[in-house]
């Protein structure tokens, strides 16, 4: 029984002490034969040896470009097989591979291209609403006239390569597979010398972490971080060779690209994705297709195939575990999905990219009320403290912010030593901005953010315990909690509701279910019923927004 908010994963497994390369390479040698990855949307099926031939060949082909290790190079495609190819190429080839986010114009991506200084990118030809080719062509109008490998382009100095996904567009750019077809036998020699050259510790891989306020921070993650999370993800999970992991979740983010491909590959289980972005009855249809046995999400995710009018069809008795992450997620969609879904061993999975991202997970056999009611005990090798406001770690049971140390910390934010030294403390601990408490056994139960906090006449009030109680309503099928300013308290509590198809409510009957149930101040003055809420590429809810909007709306006057 714990007496302090503190707890150490400690564990008998050793630490993977290799590169993301190495590790890849190994995969591919003890299970060849065995599937390794099936894109529906690209009517593609690959074992371990097909995958390896074709990340073998883009990475000489990429060394034959003339870029080196430690070189940045910039990936802004929705998921696919070249992703997965890039992913394991630039590992091989100690490049530092760049996450731009599908949902970048303009502006954010020549910022996120100049800050880390990426050398080469590589692009899909368009996305929904967004052409890459002419927002790229935008910041280089040269783009259309240059040589392959020789853009010249004032707004974006360090970039000479541009490769593009699925047949060139522009006569700057490199097509996929024509770096594919300058591999050489010096190119594959020189990948081959760089496995024993390349070490653990080197970067493999910068995110953008999309804050609130200012501009995008580069979180930079080594082999060490990566790998370790991903394998650890894996054990958790059960993942050997029969599984099937299903994952509709974006890979420029650490769910997909860590938690999904990387905890398949050290396992040798078959990743799937079911499209190139997250589309619920493709997903519901590759469940029952590929008999996929996990399955990954974000509550969001979850919440559209469970309320899909066509989710009774489908056969999805093959799951039996996964990960729902990303954001809080509401214990009556967990309860729903390990019921209805069959998914009896899905976990709950909490952190942050800056933590690889991994910080807490439950496990699969854990109490089923555990597994809806927190996030699970700190991850392997991993530490975790509760500290209040004086930097003091609390008793169990009492709530503060959650800090994380060990081998999953980042580097640093890329090119940035003073956010770096505000997120991370000289005792080498990871403030993660998160409001927790921890119970005897070392469980965590994130109550929201710091800055999510409402403070209502003095009365601290956490939005994730108000949420809970709402998704308790029949009619509700999603629901997000904040603060707006009020003049009377300092600030009122406002709720966003989605309702589920073909229900109807107004403000007072929400209102007025809560009455006698939650303490008076907890329950939302101001209801907005809304068919969708703001959200990141990733899924996460943007409370920030919601709060921007109503304070607009009311006409109010922010703090």
């Amino acid at each position: 029984m714990l007496p302090k908010s503190y707890a150490h994963g400690a564990n008998s497994a050793t630490l993977l002490g290799q590169t993301l390369g190495v590790n890849f390479d190994a995969a591919a040698e003890k299970w060849g034969d065995r599937q390794a990855l099936v894109v529906s949307h690209q009517n593609l099926r690959w074992t371990y040896k097909d995958l390896k031939m074709r990340v073998d060949a883009f990475a000489a082909g990429l060394t034959s470009l003339g870029l080196e290790p430690g070189d940045r190079i910039g990936i802004w495609s929705q998921n696919n097989s070249e992703w997965v190819v890039t992913q394991y190429a630039t590992a091989k080839t100690g490049l530092i591979l760049v996450n731009i986010n599908p949902a970048y114009r303009a502006h954010e991506l020549e910022y996120a291209i100049n800050k880390v200084g990426c050398k080469a990118l590589i692009l899909s030809e368009k996305f929904k609403s967004s052409n890459y080719i002419e927002i790229l062509s935008e910041l280089a109008p040269s783009l259309s006239k240059s040589r392959p490998g020789k853009l010249a382009a004032d707004r974006l100095k360090s970039l000479s390569h541009v490769i593009q996904i699925g047949g060139k567009t522009a006569s700057g750019c490199f097509d996929f597979d024509e770096v594919i077809e300058l591999a050489s036998v010096s190119g594959y020699k020189r990948v081959e010398d760089l496995a024993s050259k390349l070490q653990f510790d080197d970067p493999i891989n910068i995110q953008f972490t999309s804050g609130t306020t200012g501009s995008p921070k580069g979180a930079t993650l080594t082999h060490f971080n990566s790998l370790n999370n991903g394998f650890s993800t894996g054990e958790v999970l059960k993942f050997g060779p029969e599984d099937r992991l299903c994952v509709p979740v974006p890979l420029y983010h650490c769910f997909g690209m860590v938690l999904s491909n990387i905890a398949a590959l050290t396992h040798g289980a078959s990743v799937i994705f079911p499209d190139e972005a997250f589309d619920p009855l493709k997903v519901l249809q590759i469940i029952e297709a590929e008999r996929c046995t996990a399955l990954h999400g974000v509550p969001t995710m979850f919440i559209a195939q469970l309320e899909h009018p066509r989710f009774n069809e489908f056969d999805l008795s093959s799951l039996r575990t996964g990960i729902m992450a990303g954001s809080p997620c509401p214990i009556e969609i967990m309860r729903r999905v390990v019921r209805e879904m069959h998914c009896e061993e899905l976990t709950i999975a909490y952190g942050m990219t800056e933590t690889s991202p991994t910080i807490a997970q439950t496990r699969t056999d854990d109490a089923i009320e555990r597994r809806v009611s927190t996030v699970g005990t700190v991850f392997p090798h991993v530490e975790v403290k509760i500290i209040d406001e004086a930097g003091e770690t609390v008793s169990v049971g009492d709530t503060g912010e959650l800090l994380a140390r060990g081998y999953s910390v980042m580097r640093g934010y890329w090119a940035d030593p003073e956010r770096s030294a505000e997120s991370i403390d000289s005792a080498g601990w990871m403030h993660t901005g998160d409001l927790a408490t921890m119970d005897a056994d070392g469980y965590l139960n994130i109550v929201g953010r710091v800055k999510d906090m409402v403070i209502r006449g003095g009365e601290n009030i956490y939005p994730r315990e108000i949420e809970e109680f709402l998704h308790r309503h029949p009619k509700i099928a999603d629901v997000q909690v904040f603060g707006i300013p009020d003049t009377k308290y300092g600030e009122e509590l406002c709720a966003w509701i989605i309702l589920k198809a073909g229900e109807h409510a107004d403000a007072d009957e929400i209102r007025d279910s809560c009455k006698g149930q939650i303490a008076h101040f907890k329950i939302p003055k101001h209801v907005q019923f809304v068919e969708q809420f703001p959200m990141t590429v990733t899924g996460k809810v943007q409370k920030y927004s919601m709060r921007d909007s109503m304070t607009d709306t009311l006409d109010l006057t922010p703090d």
